[in-house]
């Protein structure tokens, strides 16, 4: 008999197919969806490079989409899913559009600001915070990004021989 997923890991799943898009154009894998109402209103994922943009990460593209579906910049009863913790960009992003929950498949110690270096989800100091639950799905998210950075690694190798 199959495992049952929870809500949580339902919308990662969905949140990895989209890490998968990057992959396949190869982008970092970083995949992203807005739930609302307990059905998908926005879908992301990191095209930085085949944007040619700094801006194209698979939160903002999720986030631009979401706003697009319910006519609205405010995102309040919204629920994020993302592979990776989100950098400074888009943590800022997530608190300006009032998303109200945001659940991350593994934590980024390199640039993450969800809790990794600082935590921008919940500064008292702003007029909203993010509630923020970490590691849903981790190996699998974690997985992806580190099989991706390998073979880039190994790409550079092979180039400069």
């Amino acid at each position: 008999m199959a495992l049952r997923l929870t809500r949580e890991e339902k919308y990662m799943k969905e949140a990895i197919k989209q890490a998968k898009k990057a992959y396949a154009l190869n982008e970092v894998p970083i995949g992203c969806v807005i739930v609302y109402e307990d059905k998908i209103i926005g879908r992301g994922y990191n095209r930085r490079v085949t944007d040619k943009n700094t801006l194209s990460h698979a939160e903002l593209n999720a986030i631009k989409k979401a706003s697009k579906k319910l006519g609205d910049w405010r995102l309040d009863d919204c629920e994020m899913y993302i592979t990776l913790e989100p950098c400074q960009m888009c943590a800022g992003a997530i608190v300006q559009s009032r998303i109200k929950k945001v659940y991350a498949g593994c934590m980024n110690p390199k640039a993450g600001c969800a809790g990794s270096i600082l935590n921008l989800l919940d500064v008292p100091q702003f007029n909203h915070q993010v509630e923020f639950v970490q590691d849903i799905l981790h190996e699998e998210c974690s997985g992806m990004l580190t099989s991706y950075f390998k073979e880039m690694r190994e790409k550079k190798k092979r180039l400069k021989v």
